[in-house]
């Protein structure tokens, strides 16, 4: 089971560079502008992807100019911060409710998630300034009775964060 799990999310990481570079620079680019300038990137996970804003914290390499984002304090946000928004789906409820306050406010913000195949509701990938698609869906191994296990949504979004960091590590060293 480990090796088809491993091969399964080798794949995913595969997909993620391929196609979602442009979305890197992009969301890079969003970010850069609180990096290099007076503002603070604030980070939100909703649920388990809370562990993006802890790594983003509290890592051996933590993001520079980040902080937490207390719900509570998402009034306080000026024109010059930016949001990293991150959740297992791009039409999750909470993610979309953070999504609409910062639309109302101005302030632009990037998501990472995951962008169901058919979107009946609304979801991050219109509101957002960029979106990273994670790409996955259901879980990884088929089980012998057909259901399905094995949901790594934290360590493709975590793969994601780190694109989108190593990539705004760049844009930086080139604005210094």
């Amino acid at each position: 089971m480990l090796k088809i799990f491993t091969t399964q999310l080798s794949g995913f990481f595969k997909r993620i560079e391929e196609q979602e570079e442009f979305q890197f620079e992009d969301a890079a680019r969003i970010l850069a502008q609180a990096s290099v300038g007076e503002g603070f990137i604030y980070i939100y996970g909703v649920e388990e992807m809370h562990a993006i804003t802890l790594e983003a914290l509290s890592s051996a390499e933590p993001l520079s100019q980040a902080k937490a984002l207390p719900l509570h304090e998402l009034d306080q946000l000026t024109s010059v911060d930016r949001v990293l928004l991150v959740s297992r789906f791009s039409t999750d409820n909470k993610a979309m409710e953070i999504a609409e306050r910062l639309k109302k406010r101005d302030i632009p913000f990037v998501s990472i998630a995951a962008v169901p195949k058919e979107i009946a509701e609304p979801s991050l990938t219109a509101l957002a300034d960029a979106h990273i698609d994670t790409k996955l869906l259901k879980p990884l191994i088929p089980g012998e009775d057909g259901s399905r296990f094995g949901f790594p949504a934290m360590m493709v979004a975590l793969y994601a964060y780190y694109g989108l960091t190593f990539t705004l590590k760049e844009i930086v060293e080139e604005y210094e």
